[in-house]
Formats: C-alpha cells, structure tokens, sequence
C-alpha cells in the first residue's frame, strides 16, 4: 500500500521472488511451481506489470531455471493473470477501515 501511494506504477518480479539463494552449486534454486500463485497474489494488489522469467526448458535455462516459467505455459499464465487484474481492477475502492 505505502508503495502504490508513491503514484508510481508498480511492477512485482515473480521470478526473483521465488528464488532461493544458495540453493544450488554456484546457482540460485527456485519454486517455480508457486509462479502463477505468487503472481496472483500480486495481481490482487492492482500492480501496473508482472516481471517472469520464461524458458523454452527451465531446468536447461543457465540463469534462473528453477525460478523461470516454462514457455508452453505462458498463454494460459497470462490469460489467467489478465482475467484476475480485470476484475480487480473493476472493482471500486473500499477501505475496510472506516465506517
């Protein structure tokens, strides 16, 4: 919240979030499963952009494999994240703070 308030469009980077440093020999591990959750999370919260790493073959990529999306996924990852921003995007704003 405090970040939107800057005014400035917002961007969450899936793929580093995942990462998990020093998990593997002289390489980042990762949770790439957890990509298209994480990224829902984050579309919930009416970001300007999702930042993911793609490979036609995660576990061949040289930098950020276990992290990266495989390609054959993406069109289904971005409808998916595309039909959750709309409707959070539509909906109006609520403060549940206040009466």
């Amino acid at each position: 919240e405090q970040m939107k308030n800057t005014g400035a469009p917002l961007v969450f980077d899936v793929t580093h979030a995942l990462q998990l440093p020093g998990a593997n020999p002289g390489a980042a591990g990762g949770r790439g499963a957890q990509a298209l959750g994480l990224a829902k999370a984050g579309v919930t919260q009416q970001i300007a952009a999702i930042f993911v790493e793609m490979h036609p073959d995660p576990k061949l990529a040289r930098c950020d494999g276990p992290s990266a999306l495989h390609m054959a996924k993406f069109k289904e990852f971005l409808r998916q994240l595309t039909e959750l921003d709309r409707l959070v995007k539509s909906q109006p704003p609520l403060n549940p703070a206040t009466e």
